[in-house]
């Protein structure tokens, strides 16, 4: 504004007087007498124009600071109090939002910091939650450890090798839970190394229901089903990860199927292999299906660890099959059995 009000003056300045000498001009040729009075006119228009000229400055300067200062003001406003709520959120509260603003780039602005801020606070929550379950998972197997050692001690509890079995046992669910806690901080951080190559799904496959097929003897109630295509195309994975993936989704089905049958299938689609893995047992609550892949979940939390597992397996499944550039779904019934199903990208043909 200030450079307008300097460069109209100017302008005005250079230019206005001659064209009011021209006018004067023009006045004269229609016979209007005023060559003798073009002086003191002169004058009087400079002095018009410099009185002109200074209320306008005055004015478009007031004017122009108000406006100014409002819009500052506005500006500045939403953006004190981002400041104010960024130190809330520095200081912990990671509840703290920035409210929304009617200037679009301003409320662009918050809505990036406030989802941020989800996503913050949604980390943190988990970090507790990790805390938390880790705890939880922990304090079962050492309180055991401990009250066995302590009988052990005192000779309130026999000295046999039943006793030291049991030890054994708590100790190597301690370990195993070590161990998937270590592969799934590795995972997640990407550091654990998946070495993609042409695999024959089918014949891995048939090498993992032939290890479980020894679990089950001929009074089980339980089937262990493999049905394939004559011909199933390869993929590209790393075979020892998809090893964990099925050996993982396999015991979890036998340990949840008392009686049915477990079945895999395959199944092709234009740009992945589909593995399906289909058990008769107790299923899972709909509700509870977003939940399925969580660290540390069980459908039923109060249930024997020793039957349950580390509620790892499945987050370690999930991520190990992205990894490969595949995805992994769950169908449920309560009640009626769960089909766990993974995809894994088709090898190119040659």
């Amino acid at each position: 504004m200030g450079v307008a009000i300097l460069a109209l003056a100017g302008v005005s300045r250079l230019s206005t007087p001659r064209y009011f000498v021209v006018t004067l001009k023009q006045l004269e040729g229609r016979n209007f007498r005023i060559q003798q009075m073009r002086g003191q006119l002169m004058e009087g228009f400079e002095e018009a124009w410099a009185r002109g000229m200074l209320w306008s400055i005055v004015l478009g300067g007031a004017a122009a600071g108000g406006i100014s200062f409002i819009l500052s003001r506005r500006i500045v406003r939403p953006l004190t109090q981002m400041r104010s709520i960024t130190q809330e959120f520095a200081a912990g509260d990671l509840s703290a939002r920035v409210p929304a603003s009617d200037i679009a780039e301003l409320d662009a602005l918050s809505h990036s910091f406030n989802r941020m801020a989800r996503d913050l606070e949604s980390v943190e929550q988990q970090r507790r939650d990790l805390v938390s379950d880790l705890t939880h998972e922990l304090r079962t197997p050492l309180t055991i450890v401990r009250g066995y050692l302590e009988g052990l001690s005192d000779g309130t509890v026999p000295n046999t090798p039943e006793m030291y079995g049991r030890l054994i046992r708590e100790t190597t669910r301690l370990q195993r839970l070590v161990d998937d806690l270590q592969e799934l901080s590795k995972l997640e951080a990407s550091h654990l190394p998946i070495h993609l190559q042409t695999v024959d799904l089918a014949l891995l496959l048939q090498q993992v229901v032939h290890r479980f097929s020894g679990q089950i003897d001929d009074d089980d109630p339980r089937t262990l089903e493999l049905s394939l295509s004559d011909k199933l195309p390869s993929v590209v994975a790393d075979p020892a990860r998809i090893e964990q993936v099925l050996v993982n989704l396999l015991s979890n089905a036998l340990r949840y199927t008392s009686a049915g049958q477990i079945k895999i299938t395959a199944t092709r689609s234009s740009t992945h292999l589909w593995v399906n893995v289909a058990d008769t047992g107790m299923g899972i609550a709909p509700d509870d299906l977003p939940r399925v892949f969580e660290r540390f979940w069980r459908a039923d939390p109060s249930r024997n660890r020793d039957s349950g597992g580390t509620g790892i397996g499945l987050a370690i499944c999930k991520r190990l099959v992205e990894l490969q550039g595949g995805s992994i779904q769950v169908e449920i019934q309560l009640g009626e059995g769960s089909t766990f199903r993974f995809s894994l990208p088709l090898a190119l043909d040659k």
